[in-house]
């Protein structure tokens, strides 16, 4: 019999390994197959060269660091939530759009809140000086 996937496992490399395959596998297919995945993905490599060209300090990394993951997450989360409203509800259902549309909105906030904060670190390296 098969152990019960809530009963405690040893620790084990391989398999800690294996669950690191599964998350890159999710990455990539996010990747792939969403538009919206390859937007983010465009604007993080924009917004690391322009970072890295004007020479944001430590502290200023931290900032587009949190910001760029607040988004990717949101992403990742929303594409995983619709997937499996596909699954569970195939076929139209107003619910299921709505709980879509609200997840899409997530990421709208986040994407906001990461321009916001991306505007907050840039803005004083390109304003003129006095």
């Amino acid at each position: 019999m098969a152990p019960s996937p809530l009963s405690p496992q040893r620790f084990s490399i391989a398999a800690r390994l294996r669950s690191f395959r599964f998350a890159w596998a999710g990455v990539r297919h996010m990747l792939r197959h969403q538009h919206n995945a390859q937007i983010h993905l465009l604007i993080t490599v924009a917004v690391c060269a322009a970072g890295a060209g004007i020479g944001l300090d430590r502290t200023e990394w931290l900032w587009i660091v949190l910001a760029i993951a607040l988004v990717w997450v949101a992403e990742a989360f929303n594409t995983a939530f619709e997937y499996l409203c596909d699954v569970v509800e195939p076929d139209f259902h107003h619910g299921v759009e709505k709980a879509k549309d609200i997840a899409a909105g997530a990421v709208l906030i986040a994407a906001v809140a990461a321009a916001a904060l991306g505007g907050l670190v840039f803005w004083p390296h390109l304003s003129l000086p006095p």
